[in-house]
């Protein structure tokens, strides 16, 4: 049998569609709709129900008690399920809402958050926060194969850099490091930011290079030697060599490479320890020394013949100086330990050097060296300890003498220079190149030249700076390769320091003190 004007199924399939693309954002609101038609629909049969109840129970449908129960039941009924609806499909519309977000559609209700109280308490919150996480892998950008391969070479190159014995460490343009590898002299401040932990031989002296290069140059390097990480004593200090690297308006602007150089130097810090030490067991002999000297002076000066008296007192002041020499050395052993600490006093610099003027015509004598000093009695006094500095200039005679040729000259000369007294000591020998200059301070630093032709433990112009920048003074040197070498330092003249050091007890304190307590000299160290 057929039927007319049957419609093909697909085609009354289609009507039932919405028209347009359909939106996942649109569902929420239609569903919402449909649930509260459903409320209200179950709350009016709930209230039909109720009136037939109360209609057999035998209250009047005219009454006024009947008709206000049954509508402030409804009412309340309504409402109060139509609060209850919007908690309970909350988590169902924040869900919607952030699948819709996902899908890229423009959406009006702002996306919830999944830290709310009620979300963690009822456990909803991990299921929001996963579809969040979803959208933010979804919107990140896809590297492409280029920027993959970046990566993958930045992470090959992460992996090598921490694998090598040499800290690397790159600033930007701001003094800001930007990347330091496992081995870089690095630590963290209490602001989480990171700083370079080196202990360069003078305050600021990294910072002050790197002002300049901004200010002059385009590309320049410099090197550092024997710089450490923290002060002697310290758990894991650390020694390097450093290599410093500017280039102007580079993402990279410093690379630093600090080659771990510890186990070079360690064993040259311990023989410092050990020297110490040994220094500490000989004082107690020569302590004992002076005393027996002593007393022959007072029981049998008197009796002795003139050149005898001489011979007395040349051997009093050899063994007194003998002693300055050691206290000097255990001195210098606290000098890396930042707590050098000594009594200043109003001296004569000409004085000072009468002192010793004997032990240094002999030696240039037993050298076939000329020695002329000139250091005028009127200059302005000083403040210094006095054995100390007869160290100081001792050292760079006999240096000067070492080092000078033969039948050479060495001059020494004194002035005044701003506040302070200063002392040049010239000779006319064999000089030193720049990279020797560079590093002749450093503890047992000797030159390859010096090694094979003067004995000695590079100790000594060590002990100089120590007590020079002790007393607040500066000790340099100037040179020529193949025509000599003048070393200075320079000693603050009293009067201009006199108030500080009676504020202190006439400790060297109030010169060369830092905040934090300990004796620190400025010049030397940073932090």
């Amino acid at each position: 049998m057929e039927v007319k004007n049957a419609k093909p199924i697909a085609q009354t399939a289609q009507k039932s569609e919405p028209k347009g693309p359909v939106l996942l954002s649109d569902y929420w609101p239609r569903y919402r709709r449909t649930s509260l038609a459903t409320t209200i629909a179950m709350q009016v049969v709930v209230a039909f129900v109720v009136s037939l109840s109360l209609l057999v129970a035998g209250m009047k449908p005219y009454d006024p008690a009947f008709i206000i129960t049954v509508l402030s039941m409804l009412f309340t009924a309504i409402t109060l399920n139509i609060m209850l609806l919007d908690i309970l499909l909350a988590p169902h519309r924040d869900l919607v809402t952030a699948i819709a977000s996902a899908a890229g559609e423009k959406i009006d209700t702002p996306l919830a958050t999944p830290n709310t109280v009620r979300y963690i308490k009822s456990g909803f919150k991990p299921v929001l926060q996963f579809v969040y996480e979803l959208v933010s892998e979804k919107n990140k950008p896809q590297a492409d194969e280029s920027q993959s391969s970046v990566t993958t070479d930045a992470k090959r190159l992460s992996t090598a850099f921490n694998q090598t014995k040499a800290g690397i460490v790159v600033l930007d343009a701001n003094g800001s490091i930007q990347y330091a590898n496992k081995r870089a002299p690095v630590t963290i401040d209490t602001k989480n930011i990171p700083k370079l932990e080196l202990l360069f031989e003078k305050d600021g002296e990294f910072e002050a290079w790197l002002a300049s290069c901004r200010d002059t140059a385009v590309h320049a390097e410099k090197t550092w030697l024997r710089i450490p990480n923290k002060i002697v004593g310290e758990e894991n200090r650390r020694i390097f060599n450093i290599t410093a690297n500017y280039e102007k308006e580079s993402a990279a602007e410093v690379v630093l490479v600090c080659f771990d150089s510890t186990d070079e130097y360690q064993p040259e810090d311990d023989e410092l320890d050990f020297i110490s030490f040994a220094a500490h067991e000989l004082r107690g002999p020569i302590t004992v020394i002076r005393g027996y000297l002593d007393v022959l002076d007072i029981e049998i000066g008197a009796a002795l013949a003139p050149d005898q008296k001489e011979l007395m007192k040349r051997l009093i002041v050899s063994a007194n100086r003998l002693s300055s020499y050691i206290n000097n050395i255990l001195n210098t052993s606290k000098y890396d330990r930042r707590h050098l600490q000594i009594h200043l006093g109003e001296e004569s610099l000409a004085s000072i050097y009468d002192s010793i003027r004997d032990d240094m015509e002999l030696r240039a004598s037993s050298q076939n060296r000329l020695l002329s000093v000139n250091i005028p009695p009127e200059l302005p006094t000083i403040a210094a300890d006095r054995s100390s500095i007869s160290e100081v200039i001792s050292n760079l005679i006999d240096n000067a003498l070492k080092y000078s040729n033969e039948g050479g000259i060495v001059n020494v000369t004194a002035g005044v220079k701003d506040n302070h007294v200063i002392v040049n000591v010239q000779d006319n020998g064999i000089g030193m190149s720049g990279n020797v200059v560079g590093n002749l301070f450093h503890k047992f630093y000797r030159s390859h030249r010096s090694r094979e032709t003067v004995a000695g433990t590079g100790i000594g112009l060590y002990i100089c700076k120590a007590i020079v920048e002790s007393h607040g003074g500066t000790i340099g040197v100037t040179s020529v390769e193949g025509q000599g070498s003048t070393f200075s330092f320079t000693v603050p003249i009293y009067a201009s320091v006199a108030s500080q050091l009676q504020a202190n007890d006439f400790t060297n304190a109030g010169l060369i003190s830092s905040g934090d307590g300990w004796i620190k000299n400025h010049a030397k160290y940073s932090g």
